[in-house]
């Protein structure tokens, strides 16, 4: 049975706040930078996970008076706070790993070992329950967030393994650095992509002159002006315009909506408002409103 996105949220806190106690435990025995510094980035996951869920569950509100769109865009906003965590937390760490290369110390490499693996396979298992099933950008940004100290776990663990048969200690800071840059990455990704939204750009996969020339392919359309698209929140298009048809159209503007209403659907838009405009009319104008 497919769990819901706020189960496989839940799911995903447990596993993350055990991961994160072994880590620190094993982090401060062992001396390990790499482990504290993944278990920094389980903490950001934590954070992260906790928010998406309470976020989840306001955007999952329906529409009312005060909020017409919905609640969608909480999800957005905790999204672009967790992307602001991943940055914050990495150069903290990587301010860290700095005085590591410098004076690399002793690691007891066998308890890193072992540490590191348990946590490779606890973020294996969070990916695991986040990727499934449906994913906005706020599942996304969680998961980003999980991937991100997956791939910090494959780091630590080579390097475990690299310090335990070489001795050779500052493998540690390497392996921290490699996996802070793999997560700042995210951070910047997910923090471009929710302020993208919020400043209503239009949606990456969409150009309006092309809309504009599809829906000119319309027959009763003979033109089409003051074109806007952009995103109500993560995966929800939106589109407005003034459509231009012939005086004698008008009548028939509901059949004529409906075709570009059609044109919009195939191309993911579902929400959208119409004017319709009398080419040689003047101020003679009639107002149809799609959804």
């Amino acid at each position: 049975m497919e769990l819901s996105k706020g189960h496989r949220l839940y799911l995903t806190l447990i596993i993350g706040i055990t991961i994160l106690l072994g880590e620190v435990i094993g982090g401060l025995l062992s001396n390990s930078l790499a482990l504290l510094s993944d278990a920094g980035h389980v903490f950001t996951d934590i954070c992260a996970l906790s928010l998406s869920m309470a976020a989840s569950a306001i955007a999952n509100k329906p529409v009312d008076s005060r909020a017409t769109y919905g609640y969608r865009r909480f999800g957005l906003l905790a999204a672009l706070i967790n992307g602001i965590l991943l940055v914050a937390m990495s150069v903290i760490l990587f301010i860290e790993t700095y005085k590591r290369f410098a004076a690399p110390p002793v690691v007891n490499s066998t308890m890193m070992l072992y540490v590191a693996a348990a946590g490779l396979i606890g973020n294996l298992l969070m990916a695991v329950v986040l990727s499934q099933g449906d994913k906005d950008l706020n599942v996304k940004s969680a998961l980003f967030h999980v991937i991100g100290d997956l791939l910090a776990s494959i780091g630590v663990l080579i390097s475990a393994v690299v310090i335990h048969f070489t001795k050779f200690y500052i493998a540690d800071p390497i392996a921290g650095f490699i996996a802070n840059f793999l997560i700042i990455s995210s951070g910047i990704k997910i923090i471009k992509d929710t302020v993208w939204v919020f400043l209503e750009f239009t949606p990456t996969g969409y150009n309006v002159e092309r809309i504009s020339e599809l829906l000119r392919e319309v027959p009763e359309v003979e033109g089409i002006h003051d074109v806007h698209v952009w995103s109500i929140s993560d995966g929800v298009p939106a589109f407005s315009a003034h459509v231009l048809v012939k005086d004698r159209k008008l009548s028939e503007a509901d059949e004529v909506r409906k075709k570009v209403e059609d044109k919009l659907n195939e191309m993911g838009i579902k929400h959208n408002v119409l004017q319709f405009e009398c080419v040689d009319c003047g101020n003679n104008m009639l107002y149809c409103k799609g959804h």
